[in-house]
C-alpha cells in the first residue's frame, strides 16, 4: 500500500511542479497514423471548461482540475474519458481511434473554406496523409489511381493523366494549396504535370467530381483535383522545437530508390518545414502473364554514325522508361496573433529526361522497325512561390479573408529524331504565370454563409524550335509548337451561399462571370498561314444550384446542377504538333469556348456504423466541343511534316458530346478490426459530330473498381486488395484510339481492342514503436501483364515495395 501511495504521490507532486513552471500542455494524435488531430474538443463532465486542439493536436491542461474526468469528442473519432493523471502517465499523448465512418466529414475544396461534407452535394475524394502513406504511391498520379475513384493513363513512366467522368487534361484543373496549376499550353493530349506534386508532402488530396467553373474558372468541366500541402508546425512550448523525419522506399518493378527527409523547426509565432525528396527510377518490367503483342523485343540504338535495331534480351524490360525526379519544397508561416496567419511556400520540381515510351514502340508503316531512334521530353520543371495571408474579420464584410498571390514557371521540351536520320527535332516551351485570388467567407446572416472572392490570372508563353544533325553538329532553326509571345489572361468574380433551410436541409448555390483574353502571333517562316495574329476576348457565365438532405439522420441524398466552360488556350488556338502517325496539328484562330451542363444525384446511406453504402448517377452534356478534326491549310489538306507528307488537322469546335455514368461505393465493419470497402465507376461517353454520326469519346475510361479487406489491429494495419478495369472493345474505342493499333491487343478479327485486366496485391504496415514504421507492399502478385485503356505504357509486374520511415 505504502509504495502504490509513494507513486501516486509522486506523480502528484511532478503534476504540479511542471505546473507551475511550464504550461500543462498535451496532445491528440491518431491512433493508427501517429498524426495530430486538429479540432478535438475537450471539456470536464458539466461542460463549463472546454479546450480545442491546435493544427499540432496540441491543446492546454491548465484549466482543468486534477480530480476531474475529461471527455475528447471529435466527429471523426470515438468518445474518450481520461483523468489528467492517466494523461499524465500516458506522456500526455492521447491516441484516437477512428469511428468507422462518418456523413459529417470537413473538405476544403468546394468553396475554398471549411464546410461539413454533410452540406455538400457535389460528390467528393478526401484522401489524408495517413492513407497517402499507407499506398506508398511513387507520384501523385498513382495516388490518385489508388484512390479506385480515378482512372489514370500512363503514356511513360514519368507520367500520369487522371480521367474524371470522361474527362482529362485540360477539361480539368489541377490546384496546389488554391493556388490552379492549369496554364495556357495545358493540352488535350494526354499531361503530366501532376507527377511535379510531391506525395511526401501532401496532408490532404481532394478531388470534386464534375464542373466546380463557379469557383475554378475554365477548365472546370470534368472535375477539380486539390491538393494540400503540409504546413509547418508551432511550437508546444516557449522553446524551439525540431521535429522532422526521414524515409527510404525501394520497389522491385523499376528498381526504385527513393530518398526523402523533412524538417520542421517551430516557435510560438514562427515555423519552417524544410522538404526534400530523391526518387530514381529504373526500366520497368512488365508481368509474365499477358500478350506477347506488349513485349519489348527490339530497341533503336544508335552505334557510331548509324542507328541499329538490337534485340532486347529481357523483353519484359520497357527500355527507355527510366528516369530520376527532384522535389524541394520550403514554407515559412508567421502567426503574430489569434488574428493574423501569413505563409510563404516554395515549391521546386525537376526531372531527368524521360522516353515516351509509346512513340518509342511505335513502328513505321510497313510494320518492320520502329519509326523512331529516340523520343523523350526534356526536364520537366516546375516552380511555384506562393504567398498566402489569412485574416479573421469583425463580421460585418467578412468573418475571414485570405489574400493569395503566385508565381509560377514551367519548363518543358519534346525531343524527336526518326529512325536513320541524323537530324534530332527540339521545341522547348516555358510559361510563367501569376495569379492572384481574393477569397471571403461571410457568416453572420443567420442560416446563410456567404464564399465570395475575385481571381485574376496572366500567363506568357515563351516556345522555340531547333534542329541539330547529330554528325555535323549544325543547328538550324526549326518550328515552335506554340507562338513565342503568346499571352492568355483570365479576371473574375464569384459569390456561392449555403443556406440552412433545416437542420436537416441545406442548399448550396453560386454565380460567375469569367472573362478570358488571349493573344498569339504566329512565325509564318515555316508555313504559309493564311493568318498572322488571333485575338480572343470571351465573357461566360456559371452557376451551380444543389441540396443535401437527410430524410434521417443517417441517410444523405443530394441533386446538383451546375454549368461549366472551358475558354480556348494557347494550345488550342496556335499549337503545330505531330498529333500520330501521318496527321500534323495546325493553328486555328477561330475558335469559341465550349460548355457544359450536368446533373447529377446521389445518395449515402449508414446502416448503424457496420455498412456505408453511396451511389451517384450524373449527365454531362458538353457543347461546341472543342476537337481535333481534319483541317484545311490554304486549301490543302496534306502538308510535309517530319519528313513525311500529313494529314492537316486543327483543334475546330466541331463536336457535341455527352457523357453519363453511375458510381457505387459501399463499406463493411466487422469489429474494430476488420473492414471491407469497394468502388466501382460505370462511364458513357459519345461525342456527336456535326454530320449527326457518333463516335466513342477518348477520354472515358472502361468499367472500373477495387475491393479492399482491411485489418487493422494495435501496431499492424494490412490490405489485401482486388484491382480491376473491363474490357474495351473495338466498336467501344475512339477513333484516335484506333489509329494506335500497336499499343493495343488484337481481337479474333484482327482489330485493336483493350482486354479486361486485373490484379491481386497486399499491402501491409508496422509501427515499430511512436518513431519507426516499416512498410510492406506485394503489387500484381499473380504477376499479370497488361496495358490499361489508352496508355502507351505496360503496367508493372509482380512489384515488391519496401518502406522506412523514421520520425524525430
Amino acid at each position: 500500500m505504502f509504495s502504490i501511495s509513494m507513486r501516486s504521490f509522486t506523480c502528484l507532486l511532478s503534476f504540479m511542479v511542471m505546473g507551475v513552471l511550464y504550461p500543462q500542455m498535451a496532445v491528440v494524435l491518431d491512433a493508427d497514423s501517429r498524426s495530430p488531430i486538429v479540432g478535438m474538443a475537450i471539456f470536464n463532465e458539466d461542460n463549463t471548461k472546454l479546450a480545442m486542439s491546435d493544427f499540432d493536436g496540441a491543446f492546454s491542461l491548465d484549466q482543468f482540475n486534477g480530480d476531474e474526468a475529461l471527455f475528447f469528442k471529435h466527429m471523426g473519432y470515438e468518445t474518450r474519458r481520461l483523468s489528467k493523471e492517466q494523461i499524465a502517465k500516458m506522456g500526455f499523448k492521447v491516441f484516437m481511434v477512428m469511428r468507422p465512418h462518418q456523413l459529417q466529414e470537413v473538405v476544403l475544396s468546394v468553396s475554398k473554406w471549411e464546410q461539413q461534407k454533410k452540406n455538400v452535394p457535389n460528390k467528393v475524394l478526401s484522401l489524408n496523409a495517413r492513407t497517402i502513406a499507407s499506398g506508398a504511391p511513387q507520384t501523385a498520379a498513382d495516388l490518385l489511381q489508388q484512390s479506385g475513384k480515378v482512372f489514370v493513363q500512363k503514356s511513360q513512366l514519368g507520367g500520369g493523366s487522371p480521367m474524371i467522368r470522361g474527362f482529362a487534361t485540360n477539361r480539368l484543373v489541377l490546384s496546389v494549396d488554391g493556388v490552379r496549376m492549369n496554364n495556357a499550353i495545358f493540352r488535350g493530349g494526354n499531361i503530366q504535370n501532376v507527377i511535379s506534386i510531391d506525395p511526401f508532402t501532401i496532408r490532404n488530396t481532394e478531388v470534386i467530381f464534375g464542373p466546380g467553373s463557379v469557383i475554378y474558372g475554365s477548365d472546370a468541366i470534368g472535375g477539380v483535383m486539390n491538393f494540400y500541402t503540409k504546413e509547418p508546425l508551432f511550437s508546444r512550448t516557449d522553446s524551439v522545437e525540431v521535429r522532422g523525419n526521414a524515409h527510404y522506399r525501394f520497389a522491385s518493378a523499376n528498381r526504385e530508390n527513393t530518398l526523402h527527409a523533412s524538417l520542421n523547426l517551430g516557435g510560438k509565432k514562427w515555423a519552417s518545414l524544410t522538404s526534400l525528396t530523391r526518387n530514381d527510377f529504373q526500366d520497368l518490367r512488365m508481368g509474365r502473364h499477358g500478350p506477347d503483342a506488349y513485349l519489348r523485343e527490339v530497341f533503336a540504338k544508335r552505334i557510331g554514325d548509324g542507328d541499329f535495331l538490337v534485340r532486347n534480351k529481357r523483353p519484359r524490360q520497357q527500355v527507355g522508361t527510366a528516369y530520376d525526379q527532384l522535389n524541394l519544397n520550403q514554407k515559412v508561416r508567421y502567426r503574430p496573433n489569434s488574428t493574423w496567419d501569413a505563409q510563404l511556400g516554395l515549391y521546386y520540381s525537376e526531372t531527368s529526361d524521360f522516353g515516351r515510351y509509346d512513340r518509342l514502340v511505335r513502328p513505321v508503316a510497313s510494320g518492320f522497325g520502329l519509326r523512331s531512334a529516340a523520343w523523350y521530353y526534356g526536364p520537366q520543371k516546375w516552380f511555384m512561390g506562393n504567398m498566402q495571408v489569412n485574416q479573421k474579420g469583425n463580421g460585418r464584410l467578412y468573418d475571414r479573408l485570405r489574400v493569395t498571390t503566385a508565381y509560377q514557371n514551367f519548363q518543358e521540351s519534346r525531343n524527336s529524331r526518326d529512325f536513320g536520320s541524323p537530324w534530332l527535332y527540339a521545341t522547348q516551351e516555358a510559361v510563367d504565370a501569376y495569379n492572384v485570388n481574393l477569397d471571403l467567407e461571410h457568416q453572420s446572416y443567420g442560416n446563410l454563409k456567404l464564399y465570395y472572392g475575385a481571381e485574376y490570372i496572366h500567363n506568357k508563353v515563351k516556345s522555340e524550335g531547333r534542329e541539330r544533325n547529330l554528325e555535323t553538329q549544325v543547328s538550324v532553326a526549326a518550328p515552335s509548337r506554340y507562338p513565342d509571345g503568346a499571352t492568355w489572361q483570365s479576371l473574375a468574380a464569384y459569390v456561392q451561399g449555403e443556406y440552412g433551410a433545416r437542420p436537416n436541409l441545406s442548399l448550396l448555390g453560386g454565380l460567375r462571370y469569367n472573362h478570358i483574353w488571349s493573344r498569339a502571333v504566329f512565325d509564318t517562316r515555316f508555313f504559309n498561314f493564311p493568318f498572322t495574329e488571333s485575338r480572343l476576348g470571351t465573357g461566360a457565365f456559371t452557376g451551380s444550384l444543389g441540396t443535401s438532405w437527410f430524410p434521417k439522420k443517417d441517410l444523405q441524398l443530394t441533386a446538383n446542377l451546375s454549368t461549366g466552360f472551358r475558354a480556348p488556350n494557347i494550345d488550342d488556338i496556335g499549337k503545330v504538333f505531330d498529333s500520330e502517325p501521318g496527321a500534323v496539328v495546325v493553328p486555328n484562330p477561330n475558335l469559341r469556348p465550349e460548355y457544359a451542363h450536368n446533373v447529377e444525384v446521389g445518395v449515402r446511406k449508414n446502416f448503424g456504423d457496420a455498412a456505408v453504402f453511396s451511389g451517384a448517377a450524373y449527365y454531362t452534356y458538353l457543347k461546341d466541343a472543342l476537337v481535333r478534326r481534319n483541317f484545311a491549310l490554304n486549301g490543302n489538306e496534306v502538308l510535309l511534316f517530319g519528313g513525311e507528307m500529313s494529314r492537316v488537322q486543327a483543334i475546330q469546335n466541331a463536336a457535341n458530346a455527352y457523357v453519363y455514368g453511375f458510381e457505387f461505393g459501399l463499406e463493411l465493419f466487422f469489429g474494430r478490426h476488420w473492414s471491407f470497402v469497394t468502388n466501382l465507376t460505370l462511364t458513357t461517353g459519345v461525342e456527336e459530330e456535326e454530320n449527326g454520326e457518333q463516335t466513342p469519346a477518348r477520354h472515358a475510361p472502361p468499367t472500373f473498381g477495387d475491393v479492399h479487406l482491411v485489418w487493422k489491429k494495435n501496431k499492424w494495419r494490412a490490405n489485401l486488395f482486388f484491382n480491376y478495369n473491363a474490357e474495351v472493345a473495338f466498336n467501344d474505342l475512339a477513333l484516335s484510339e484506333r489509329a494506335k493499333d500497336f499499343i493495343y491487343a488484337t481481337d479474333t478479327d484482327g482489330r485493336p481492342f483493350s482486354p479486361a485486366c486485373h490484379t491481386l496485391n497486399l499491402r501491409a504496415q508496422y509501427a515499430l514503436n511512436d518513431r519507426i514504421d516499416v512498410l510492406f507492399a506485394w503489387e500484381n502478385l499473380t504477376d499479370r501483364r497488361y496495358r490499361p485503356y489508352s496508355s502507351g505504357l505496360v503496367a508493372p509486374g509482380s512489384n515488391l515495395v519496401l518502406g522506412l520511415n523514421y520520425a524525430f
